[in-house]
């Protein structure tokens, strides 16, 4: 079969015809240019044909006869003009303001059926116009008309679903046969349906003819009766059947449908050979080459095609009549199913009966047609069952054995086909992205609807860019491979600050691009000026290819992951956050349905937010996907339904709403026009509005029209209807805003206006119920409140209409909403969302028990408290050799108090923190008695200081008790009774230190001299009264029987010291330990100031040390002159100490 098809642009888009010359030396076509064009079927495509121009409007008709042609239009003039010329020779009638349908010629050449938009025919001599006969029997315009071979009968096919048959062999025409239930009524003359060539086919014999029905069969509608008496019917041929044509012997019937074009055998009714092409528009005329095996057609789109040799050479030639082909009739009826009654003359009187003719057929064909109408007759019964075929039927669909539902091809949101060398890539509610032709190289114009955010910029295309993608960050373009050049994508940006912002992404050889997405969030400011951008970045961009990849990248191209289609890839958009993939999980199916399914890809971690099957009638196709102003998936199919998913961020769980039925709109009423989406803005539905036929949007540019979104309830109440849906449109649009607050938010100033307003709507809907004594009703609206004061609203509406049980209830539905907050019980639903999804941790094996791993901190994952504070001015202690452990004895008595008293100071934490010198410092419990704690002299201390001579050897270490203060006193057993750790004071004599607290010390040392004892009576009365702890760390305040009291002293060592002043030490210190056990210990005796002053830095807990910043910074602000308030020290074990006189 010749593969070579010969197609000429012949008209614009919509309605066009076609009729070959009777001698098939010239093809007639015209269409909605006004123009008619003349064929030479034996030349090529690049033929220049003559038009005839005279018509006014689009031309609706053309007819030929042996000497002249014939024209019909709109513009209600039938013109007549010369054979094979565009040369006018006259008018033959006109209808007054009425298009014309349909010109007819007889097969003699004399009379012509003209028809309109009026319900009569017009029958009129073409030799004398004045004799015209009217044939009146239509309700409605008429469509067609055909003439039966021999010239006495007219068939008219009618926009009222009739077939009328009328008899014109007399003087006047009559009806033959009115015919019902064949044809589909089509009223509106602007819709596809009506264009499409519903005429009668009459055989070449005459006993019959073919007319396609409304249940997209072709039936043979026999003239013996005016019944049906077969059908042409295979599972490949499905959808409309647009045109019928006959081949000049009557041995082929062509027929064109939606989904190809097949030719059948009129013998035994079997579809023979079909055309492989595919077919851009539907065909509206199509007909046979009255002299060669040609087959021609013109479409929708104004195209003219020719078939050379549709017809084998191996089978019968389509022109030359044959001894068969020329004797076939009508299709032979099945004969009886013989029984046992039936006898030899029975039999021979229905043979008599058939006819000698159908006998001699049989023997010159040398086909059994009786056995081969058994068979056909019994599939005809079987495909024309009352089941599930039949309800398809009724339903408009197409009767299927097997699955022959066409899938639906990939395609770009917003892309048109080439169109007059003009086609829009994309066109969404950002801009347009418009390409032109220039035959070497394409101009590509991108212009934005708000130029105040992006400047417009064109460009030469020499790649010849076919898919396009226009984001809020930049535009995405992709060409397929050719020749030699690979497939490849290109990212341009719309503002940026760096130079080079373009970048281009090479796909392998021989991968096509299928789809691409560039998304992004939208700019927050201008993207005009390159240096004037946000920190948004430049979006992301996905590109789908044919090797079954996903691949996502980032605005300035760096690959971050590739996925695996699911499916087939069909077409996907680019939000802010994520990119709707749309693809057929598996074939389509037997009933017509797509199969198709989303999901929504998250670009941060490229999973799947949502999954759901499009909800796509059966028999219809996918039209658009795009994206709310909101942020919500949408799409529109081609049974006018727009579907939006609101609750897209709960994950996994988010449904399919009908938002907006386009059949149901109060401005389609009496009109065809069709919806092309835009976008979806708030609750509007933005689209450019198609007239009649027209499939997408052409040139000059259409303005973007606004359509209100309405829910497609069924309440028709006038009051309440609106206000319910309204009310959940609304809610649709706060679940989305309510979904994309935060964790921590509660509401927003624009969510709470619109609450508020709903409430307003939800009290009338309460009032009218309450009105109408709708109880139930209003308690249900009552739960519908958003806000708590609307409650008292209700709760007035219902009191004033006396409704106490109704006010009782909404009073409690008052108070549960009042006791539990709705905005803090939404935030936790969303927070319980959002841990229901979050990420499994992975599984860890347990750590060996005793392991030192475990208890080992690792780096920088260190928590523990900060050491303690370094002074430079406080040296580390030196222990004085041969020390007892005498210095270590403290009673148990003691031991308990000081520890209740410094509990929170005193416990080893258990970190051991290094000293300034690499050595591990001592346990705060361990520490040996200091200089300048309770129980040594200060006055020894001072002297110890000043000393040079007092380096003396350092006792061992006393063992730790379990839990000390360290603050207590701590009598020597050696015999000099000194200070163990002191040091040499002028070798390690601090220079940090105050000398205001020295000057004090020395003071108090000095009044110390001049006061008189206390009686020991009174000691004790001061020892009740310091019994309460009142400081800040349970120490006792300083008491005033201090100041009579000297300073508690511990003797020196003889080396280096005058002997009396070491006695009267020893003296002190021994009568101070008998008379101050009991006695707690202040903080001021805490200071060290024996040059042991760095024993501060080795205590684990800083408390020691804050204690005594505080009382020094306490005595500097003191007057000098005054003298210092100590504390009783505690009582000591009540031992006698050995002192050794020099």
């Amino acid at each position: 079969m010749p593969t070579k098809v010969l197609v000429n642009p012949a008209h614009g888009p919509g309605t066009t015809c076609l009729a070959f010359a009777r001698d098939g030396s010239r093809v007639y076509t015209g269409g909605a240019d006004t123009l008619v064009r003349i064929w030479d079927p034996s030349l090529g495509e690049d033929q220049e044909p003559p038009c005839a121009m005279e018509a006014n409007e689009e031309v609706t008709t053309i007819a030929a006869a042996p000497n002249r042609w014939l024209s019909g239009s709109k513009d209600s003039d039938v013109r007549k003009y010369e054979a094979g010329k565009p040369t006018l020779q006259g008018l033959v009638t006109n209808a007054a303001g009425i298009p014309i349908r349909c010109v007819a010629v007889d097969p003699k050449g004399k009379r012509v059926a003209v028809t309109s938009d009026e319900p009569i025919v017009k029958v009129i001599d073409l030799e004398d116009i004045t004799k015209m006969s009217v044939l009146d029997g239509h309700t409605k315009g008429v469509r067609k008309a055909t003439w039966h071979p021999s010239g006495s009968l007219v068939t008219t096919c009618g926009a009222d679903g009739k077939i009328i048959v009328w008899d014109l062999s007399g003087d006047e025409p009559k009806q033959e046969k009115v015919i019902e239930g064949v044809l589909p009524a089509v009223g509106d003359t602007e819709s596809p349906e009506f264009g499409y060539d519903c005429s009668a086919v009459w055989h070449t014999s005459g006993q019959h003819f073919f007319v396609a029905t409304r249940t997209h069969e072709i039936v043979t509608i026999s003239r013996s009766d005016w019944s049906k008496s077969s059908t042409l019917s295979d599972d490949a041929c499905t959808g409309d059947i647009t045109a019928l044509a006959l081949s000049a012997n009557g041995v082929y019937l062509a027929a064109a449908a939606k989904s190809g074009i097949f030719i059948w055998s009129t013998q035994n009714r079997r579809m023979l050979f079909r055309y492989q092409g595919a077919l851009n528009a539907p065909v509206t005329q199509m007909s046979f080459s009255p002299s060669k095996n040609l087959l021609a057609w013109t479409d929708a789109a104004g195209d003219l095609t020719r078939w050379p040799d549709p017809i084998p050479a191996s089978a019968p030639d389509p022109v030359k009549h044959t001894s068969g082909t020329s004797s076939v009739t009508v299709p032979a009826k099945r004969k009886g199913t013989p029984t046992l009654f039936d006898d030899d003359n029975v039999a021979a009187a229905r043979l008599e009966k058939t006819g000698k003719d159908d006998a001699d057929l049989d023997e010159e064909l040398g086909i059994d047609l009786d056995n081969d109408d058994w068979i056909l007759d019994d599939m005809d019964g079987a495909l024309n069952d009352d089941g599930e075929a039949a309800r398809l039927a009724a339903e408009g669909g197409v009767k299927e054995m097997v699955s022959v539902t066409k899938a639906q091809p990939a395609f770009q949101p917003g892309s048109t086909p080439m169109e007059n060398k003009k086609r829009y890539l994309a066109y969404n509610m950002i801009g347009v992205i418009e390409i032109t032709d220039q035959d070497t190289h394409h101009i590509v114009n991108v212009e934005f609807h708000d130029r105040s955010l992006r400047k417009s910029y064109h460009f030469n295309d020499h790649f010849r860019y076919d898919i396009a993608s226009l984001g809020e960050r930049g535009a995405l373009y992709a060409c397929q491979p050719e020749a030699e050049h690979a497939a490849h994508a290109i990212y341009k940006p719309y503002g940026t600050w760096a130079s080079q912002s373009e970048w281009t992404y090479e796909l392998p050889a021989g991968t096509r691009v299928l789809g691409i997405a560039a998304g992004g969030p939208p700019p927050s400011k201008s993207l005009r000026e390159k240096s004037d951008v946000d920190l948004g970045g430049q979006g992301n961009v996905v590109v789908a290819t044919s090797d079954g990849e996903l691949v996502f990248l980032t605005g300035s191209g760096i690959e971050r992951a590739c996925l695996s289609l699911p499916g087939d890839f069909v077409t996907m958009v680019a939000g802010s956050e994520w990119v709707f993939l749309v693809t057929r999980d598996g074939s389509t199916t037997m009933d017509g349905s797509q199969n198709l399914t989303g999901r929504l890809i998250k670009f941060d971690d490229f999973c799947v937010l949502q999954k759901d099957a499009l909800p796509i009638p059966k028999r219809h196709t996918l039209k658009w996907v795009g994206i709310t102003e909101e942020g919500a998936p949408a799409f529109y199919d081609s049974s006018g339904v727009l579907h939006v998913m609101p609750r897209f961020r709960i994950p996994m769980s988010a449904t399919w709403m009908r938002v907006l039925d386009t059949n149901k709109l109060e401005r389609r009423e009496g009109k065809h026009e069709s919806y092309w989406p835009v976008g979806v803005a708030g609750d509007a539905f933005m689209c450019l509005i198609l007239k009649g036929r027209q499939a997408h949007p052409g040139f000059p540019r259409p303005l973007i029209q606004e359509l209100p979104i309405r829910l497609p309830f069924k309440r028709t109440d006038p009051k309440e209807a609106p206000l319910e849906e309204h009310f959940a449109r609304e809610t649709m649009l706060l679940d989305i805003l309510r979904d994309g607050l935060g964790e921590e938010e509660l509401t927003t100033d624009a969510i709470a206006a619109r609450e508020l307003a709903l409430d307003k709507e939800l009290i009338q809907l309460i009032q009218q119920a309450c009105k109408t004594d709708r109880l139930a009703r209003a308690l249900d609206l009552a739960r519908l409140l958003h806000l708590t004061p609307s409650f008292d609203m209700a709760i007035k509406v219902a009191g004033f209409y006396h409704l106490l049980g109704l006010q009782e209830k909404l009073e409690a539905l008052k108070a549960e909403r009042t006791a539990a907050d709705r905005l803090e019980g939404l935030r936790d639903r969303r927070r319980a969302l959002a841990d229901d999804f979050a990420p499994i941790p992975a599984m860890r094996l347990p750590t060996a028990s005793g392991s030192g791993e475990g208890s080992r901190p690792k780096a920088f994952q260190d928590f523990r408290p900060p050491p303690a504070l370094h002074r430079p001015g406080l040296e580390r202690a030196t222990p004085a050799p041969g020390s007892s452990s005498s210095a270590r004895g403290l009673t148990e008595t003691q031991l308990t108090d000081d520890s209740t008293v410094y509990a929170g100071s005193t416990q080893d934490n258990g970190w051991g923190t290094p000293s300034p010198d690499g050595k591990r410092k001592r346990p705060l419990d361990e520490d040996p008695p200091r200089a300048g704690s309770p129980g040594i002299d200060s006055g020894v201390k001072r002297r110890a200081f000043e000393s040079a001579s007092s380096a003396s050897t350092a006792r061992a270490p006393a063992a730790p008790p379990t839990r000390s203060n360290p603050f207590a006193r701590k009598p020597g057993a050696e015999t000099n009774n000194r200070n163990p750790f002191a040091r040499n004071a002028d070798a390690h004599k601090s220079v940090h230190k105050s000398d205001s607290f020295f000057a004090k010390v020395d003071a108090a040392e000095a009044d110390k001299g001049k006061r008189a004892a206390v009686p020991s009576k009174a000691k004790g009365k001061e020892k009740k009264e310091t019994t309460r702890q009142t400081t800040l760390f349970g120490l006792p305040p300083a008491q005033a029987a201090d100041k009579d009291k000297k300073g508690p002293g511990r003797p020196k060592k003889k080396s280096g010291t005058p002997a009396g002043d070491s006695q009267d030490t020893s003296a002190e210190t021994q009568k101070d330990s008998q008379t101050d056990s009991q006695t707690d210990v202040a903080m001021e005796e805490s200071q060290d100031v024996s040059g042991g002053g760095d024993t501060q830095v080795d205590e684990p807990s800083q408390v020691p040390t804050e204690v005594e910043s505080q009382e020094a910074d306490a005595m500097d602000t003191e007057d000098p002159g005054s003298p210092i308030e100590w504390p009783a020290s505690p009582e000591p074990r009540p031992r006698e100490l050995e002192v050794e006189a020099s």
